[in-house]
């Protein structure tokens, strides 16, 4: 069998390989498609085959994709979280020294010195003086959100010797495990806001933290307080970024997403979304995302979706597999073993995971399906895809 994957962004080679030339057919044109794979191409409005079983984005961010829409088809989206971690680690660090050693102004100013090699001299003694910054040891970081970027920027920053307050009331174990015993976890976002010289932000744009941070988070903060924005643009209320910054109460904002508003004004430093821009992290996102899809596509495996749960079954060759998205409603698993022992199919194995409204079953029968049985399943109440492979 041929899959199709369709790209809608420049995919790193690296990734592409990971999906075999002779049973996949990859590429901007390939149809019908059965899987998207991309980057930040922004799919709201945009109409998709009926032919699509999966969505993949090489990248965390899922904001320019319609999740809501490819739930109530059953398709799942995937995301790669943690795979450019390091990268976006990295670049919030400099932003830290961006800030702290007030490094673009003062570079702005060297550019542009004219005259003699002495005359230069004299202006570098007497312009320097406006630059004056501060260091990092002893200085108090708050890390809102410690995902996968946000715990290596809080173990990153203990090494500096900075004190580092971290906040996620949703943190997984996994990365709780991972997380510096030296990072002092607090529970409310006003406590961290209050004791921070810098606060840093690493949680996702959706409903919920779009405007996290507006008046009232604004003015909690120490005066003279540096904000770096790496996540999301619109979690910081712009209006209220814009005020506090020309009132002098916040001392900097450094971000990957630059704005009308925000451009060339003082005190900040705009960044072209910069934080996954480098061949490591484009290598790995797409590898990743490619690796999500296969196993998506050939065995109804799932992991990393941001919508659909976390499934693995075990493959037996001998069988035939159901791969079933449904919504999360109760004698889901009844009705598909009635259809199935209606057509004589023995199962050998299932599985029934949940997330939310959304549910994947997976059922593992003995022998062919018989054609029409799928009919009969997309047409129990709830179904909302249903495929064999």
């Amino acid at each position: 069998m041929t899959y199709r994957i369709k790209t809608l962004n420049a995919i790193s080679p690296v990734g592409l390989a990971e999906l075999p030339k002779e049973s996949y057919e990859v590429g901007t044109d390939v149809a019908p498609a059965d899987a998207l794979l991309l980057r930040s191409a922004n799919l709201h409005g945009v109409a998709i085959p009926a032919s699509v079983k999966a969505v993949a984005r090489a990248g965390a961010g899922t904001n320019n994709i319609p999740i809501a829409d490819y739930s109530a088809r059953g398709i799942p989206v995937f995301n790669t979280p943690g795979a450019n971690a390091n990268a976006v680690k990295e670049l919030v660090i400099a932003a830290f020294y961006l800030a702290a050693r007030n490094i673009v102004p003062a570079a702005v100013f060297a550019h542009d010195l004219e005259g003699t090699a002495e005359e230069m001299d004299k202006a570098v003694e007497a312009g320097k003086k406006a630059f004056v910054g501060f260091e990092l040891p002893g200085r108090v970081l708050g890390v809102i959100g410690l995902g996968a970027v946000g715990v290596l920027v809080a173990n990153a920053a203990t090494a500096l010797g900075m004190r580092v307050i971290g906040y996620d009331p949703a943190i997984t174990v996994e990365h709780a495990w991972n997380l510096s015993a030296k990072v002092e976890r607090v529970t409310d976002l006003g406590a961290l806001l209050r004791e921070s010289d810098l606060v840093t932000l690493h949680v996702p744009l959706i409903p919920a933290t779009r405007g996290l941070i507006g008046a009232e988070q604004l003015a909690q903060l120490r005066a003279g307080a540096v904000l770096v924005n790496f996540a999301r643009g619109p979690i910081v209320d712009e209006a209220a970024l814009v005020e506090a910054l020309d009132a002098g109460h916040l001392g900097s904002y450094v971000s990957d997403f630059p704005s009308p508003a925000l451009n060339q004004r003082v005190g900040t430093v705009m960044l072209p979304h910069l934080g996954a821009s480098t061949n490591e992290a484009e290598d790995n996102c797409a590898r990743m995302a490619a690796e999500q899809l296969r196993a998506f596509l050939e065995d109804g495996t799932i992991t990393n979706s941001v919508n659909f749960p976390n499934a693995v079954l075990g493959r037996n060759p001998d069988t035939s597999r159901l791969v079933i998205a449904n919504s999360n409603v109760p004698n889901m698993v009844g009705q598909i073993s009635t259809v199935l022992a209606g057509a004589g199919l023995n199962i050998s194995d299932l599985l029934n995971k949940s997330r939310g409204e959304l549910a994947l079953t997976l059922v593992d029968v003995q022998g062919a399906v018989p054609e029409g049985l799928l009919g009969q399943i997309l047409s129990i109440p709830g179904v909302l895809s249903a495929r064999v492979i």
